[in-house]
């Protein structure tokens, strides 16, 4: 497909290395010299220079061809204009990243009046993903799929974990009891396994399960993981991700406090959240954190723009005993060391925007067959989750899985048919407008037949 991304910022060279790494036409847009420049050393694809909402830099770059423009600057208004005029020019399709909180309230209204086909908001959408660890601390993360119905959580293992040293074809044997969840994936030492029933857990493994809610409810209250509540959360840094976050957190009952050093900033704030705690002064000082209650918190979450000093300071809570640290990173060096760091729960907000658009695309690639209902990366881009209804007449329906040939270094992980969750085996089978959850060691995958064939 022929893809243009305007604005060569984290987010918009991030998309543009993954949309060309799986082999699209790009085209980079960008009136910043240096921003071009790192772009044309490191990546396969055509920079064009001038403003995204100029006409004749879009006619330059031949958005009058494309099938898709992405505008990804850090202006909401550049974005919905450069939508606006590619639309008019002949764009097939327009994705753009809105993040400010006054146009999301009311984006329904008028998206479709300016050409925006679909918004993109990686605040918000790490706000959720944030909410979704504070309902479930002892994980390092958690997915839904099939509207719900379908969980994947990742948790790390524990030396004193039931499973650990049993080979996992012998857990219900050994472990009466233990609800039955799906091991979908572990990382270890950076690599990921898509174990079978052989594959013995280890301590320090990441794990991934897959099951619907109420079994993994079950299984982490076997393994004794469920007992923390959180009902006090602290936030570093006022940013247009704590604003959602808080908004999401506050009817839940939960008690808001946030630290911002921007004197502007924190009035604003406590204009829009007067239900939360505000905090004027420097969240990196430790003697302020303190005299707050940190230590009587039950989460911790960093979001302050360097990721620098959100390391820092969630290193420092876990060390003061807060049971659920979160915190933002988006540089992908400094990966490597978060393990040692003690930091499971680490987001990235460029990997999620990432993620979202890259099933949208995908997608649209794929407009004749099995679209991707959602893609989670996995493993810092290693694996990934993808969902797919199944179509009417294609060859995988009907047909026991055993019968047909599974992509290498894929899995079944679930199929959810007319509502009912099925981890399933050799005898079960697919069938139309059933959700099925892939597991896959690779990048690309865009249809469900080219995982599942005879």
């Amino acid at each position: 497909m022929r893809i243009v991304v305007v604005g060569c910022g984290k987010v918009g060279s991030t998309i543009a290395e993954h949309l060309s790494g799986e082999g699209h036409d790009v085209i980079v847009v960008d009136n910043d010299d240096a921003a071009l420049q790192r772009c044309e050393d490191t990546l396969d694809v055509l920079c064009i220079r001038g403003n995204g909402a100029n006409a004749k830099t879009l006619i330059d770059a031949g958005v009058d061809k494309a099938d898709i423009i992405i505008a990804a600057t850090a202006s909401d208004e550049i974005n919905m204009l450069c939508c606006l005029i590619a639309k008019r020019l002949g764009a097939d399709y327009a994705m753009a990243r809105i993040r400010t909180p006054e146009y999301n309230d009311s984006l329904t209204l008028w998206q479709h009046d300016v050409g925006i086909d679909q918004p993109i908001n990686p605040e918000r959408a790490t706000a959720l993903e944030i909410s979704r660890l504070l309902r479930f601390p002892f994980t390092g993360n958690v997915e839904s799929f099939a509207k719900g119905r379908v969980e994947m959580v990742e948790f790390r293992a524990q030396a004193n974990d039931m499973m650990i040293g049993l080979p996992l074809k012998d857990l219900a044997h050994h472990l009466h009891g233990i609800p039955r969840v799906l091991y979908a994936a572990v990382e270890r030492d950076g690599n990921v396994v898509i174990p079978n029933g052989d594959f013995v857990i280890r301590a320090g493994d990441k794990v991934y399960v897959v099951a619907d809610m109420v079994t993994i409810t079950s299984y982490f209250r076997f393994l004794g993981r469920n007992a923390l509540k959180v009902k006090n959360v602290m936030m570093l840094g006022g940013s247009r991700i704590s604003y959602y976050l808080a908004k999401m957190l506050i009817p839940m009952g939960i008690h808001v406090t946030i630290i911002e050093i921007n004197e502007k900033a924190a009035t604003a704030l406590s204009e829009m959240l007067p239900e939360a705690n505000i905090i004027l002064g420097d969240g990196t000082d430790r003697e302020l954190l303190e005299q707050e209650g940190l230590q009587g918190m039950d989460a911790f979450v960093a979001l302050c723009d360097r990721d620098e000093e959100n390391l820092m300071t969630g290193m420092f809570a876990s060390r003061q005993g807060v049971p659920k640290v979160v915190v933002k990173n988006n540089r992908v060096t400094y990966n490597e060391f978060l393990t040692a760091m003690d930091l499971d729960s680490v987001l990235s907000p460029k990997s999620i925007t990432c993620a979202n658009i890259l099933r949208y695309v995908r997608a649209r690639v794929n407009g004749q067959g099995t679209k991707v209902e959602k893609l989670i990366r996995l493993v810092n881009g290693k694996a990934e989750a993808l969902e797919f209804i199944a179509r009417e007449g294609d060859a995988y329906v009907g047909v026991p899985l055993r019968d047909l040939t599974t992509r290498k270094n894929t899995l079944v992980a679930v199929i959810v048919h007319q509502g009912h969750v099925i981890v399933p085996f050799g005898d079960d089978h697919i069938e139309a407008g059933d959700n099925v959850i892939i597991l896959a060691c690779e990048s690309g995958i865009g249809d469900l037949n080219e995982v599942l064939y005879r």
